[in-house]
């Protein structure tokens, strides 16, 4: 395997009700965070999507990933996961498009189904259809990158004559599927250039690219590490950080249990809420100092071909507060891999 991945960070661009700023200011202060995160040499910025929050996780990844797009010149940029059942593809594929354009060519989108039902109901999308819908917009979508004329009727959607222009200079922007089901991994092998998620699904999704002729080496695959930090002193660490990922913690947690059967996790392995001195013992929160944090990482790359890893600024903690341990990662794991 390669010796080489990259590292980048998730925002979220939350503002818990317990720390509480002005929007404009959380904006703009995560916009200057990942400025200079290009510049202390990490390789990613990537949005997720959630809707109808109470501490207003992002519900418009496109609009702050043209933000970022202005802000820097090198960094790969992307979300991570943007709800594909609550797009239309023609849209969609149109204001990628211009996005990676504007970019310079460095957008990447991941994409998901989604597990809450009172998303997809918000959206007017059926829940249980949201999986066979995604089908039919990456089919879409997928063709309109690649300068087709599309007609299609379908049980979701119908388009005539669609096409985009400008279409992507490349004649595709990179697509990472996410999901743990073995539906979603099916459609990560056959739609995408990799699998976004967790380490513990790549073998199955190496399978499932061989079930659909492919070479398993040819996924592409990114890891996500919402729950990891390195600091040179850990315990210290946990008590700075522990209640903004706590907060995580706790919000995922209601959502999962709002639908636990949609997320194709098992019961033991899905996040719950908890106090905070539970949180603390629980492990949940994986601080590691720089030398575990390169041992790890040179360990899966030992079998696993781990293109690049996502971990997350916490939402709650003013930006700035968090360029400590930003910069120990920066000075001391980055090196090992570049």
């Amino acid at each position: 395997m390669s010796g080489k991945i990259s590292f980048g960070f998730l925002y979220d661009f939350r503002n818990p009700a317990r720390w509480q700023r002005p929007w404009a200011d959380v904006y703009a202060e995560t916009l200057d965070f990942i400025t200079w995160s290009e510049s202390a040499g990490f390789g990613g910025a990537w949005v997720p999507e959630h809707h109808n929050a109470s501490d207003g996780y992002m519900p418009a990844p496109l609009v702050m990933l043209a933000a970022i797009a202005a802000r820097t010149r090198s960094i790969r940029l992307g979300s991570a996961v943007a709800l594909a059942p609550l797009y239309h593809p023609v849209r969609f594929a149109e204001d990628c498009a211009v996005l990676d354009i504007i970019s310079g060519g460095r957008l990447d989108m991941a994409l998901g189904i989604g597990y809450r039902r009172r998303e997809a109901a918000g959206y007017g999308v059926e829940f249980s259809a949201r999986g066979r819908r995604t089908d039919e917009f990456l089919d879409i979508v997928t063709r309109l990158w690649a300068g087709e004329t599309v007609t299609h009727s379908g049980k979701h959607f119908t388009v005539e004559n669609a096409a985009i222009t400008p279409a992507p200079d490349r004649g595709h922007i990179p697509l990472y599927l996410g999901g743990f089901s073995d539906r979603a991994l099916e459609r990560a092998a056959r739609y995408g250039r990799g699998y976004f998620g967790n380490l513990d699904m790549v073998g199955r999704y190496r399978e499932k690219l061989r079930a659909c002729g492919k070479d398993p080496d040819s996924g592409r695959v990114r890891i996500q590490g919402t729950f990891v930090v390195v600091a040179e002193d850990p315990e210290q660490a946990m008590h700075e950080l522990g209640p903004y990922y706590h907060h995580v913690n706790n919000t995922y947690g209601e959502w999962h249990d709002e639908d636990r059967a949609a997320t194709g996790l098992a019961d033991d392995t899905v996040l719950s809420p908890m106090t905070l001195d539970e949180f603390a013992a629980s492990g949940t929160l994986t601080i590691l100092t720089p030398d575990a944090a390169i041992e790890m990482f040179r360990g899966w790359l030992t079998e696993t071909p781990v293109e690049h890893f996502m971990m997350m600024l916490p939402p709650g903690l003013p930006p700035s507060r968090f360029v400590k341990y930003a910069e120990t990662f920066a000075g001391t794991v980055i090196p090992a891999f570049s």
